[in-house]
């Protein structure tokens, strides 16, 4: 049973959080082309967005199975385990508060009639880029965490 809970949690981590990992990296330049220019940009934007939405909710089981394995382990309280999982909850806010949100904020600018501010948009950008490359260096210190802890058999 270890196993296939071991499977199922890396099978959902590599699908769900590379996916959003991968949509929310390319969002910002879609949806500020999509607001200046418009056009295909702007489909591009919205999938994208749709995508992180979407892959952030299936990426939930990514935590409940993580947990379901490290039990069978009998590894829950390892320190590796424990800062995976603060680490996992942060990078959790971080799209849920701060990523999806500011998304829609910059699909809201091309909504508009007059089109966004230039400084807004900028500003909006840049910090969309800034939360998505956190976001990514969470997950992969978690990864690493994973991999290369105590009793691993990586030989780490």
């Amino acid at each position: 049973m270890t196993k296939f809970l071991l499977s199922v949690h890396v099978i959902v981590a590599i699908l769900a959080v590379g996916s959003i990992s991968v949509a929310a990296s390319m969002f910002p330049r879609y949806a500020k082309q999509a607001v200046l220019e418009g056009g295909q940009a702007a489909g591009i934007a919205t999938v994208l967005h749709k995508v992180c939405r979407g892959y952030a909710i299936a990426g939930l089981a990514v935590p409940v199975f993580g947990i379901a394995t490290g039990a069978a382990l009998g590894v829950l309280r390892d320190a590796w385990l424990v800062v995976s999982l603060v680490l996992t909850i942060l990078a959790a806010a971080l799209l849920g508060l701060w990523i999806l949100p500011y998304q829609q904020r910059m699909l809201a600018m091309g909504d508009r009639e007059a089109g966004a501010e230039a400084g807004e948009l900028k500003g909006t950008a840049s910090r969309l880029h800034m939360l998505t490359g956190i976001f990514n260096v969470l997950w992969a210190v978690v990864t690493v965490l994973m991999i290369v802890r105590p009793g691993s058999t990586t030989g780490a």
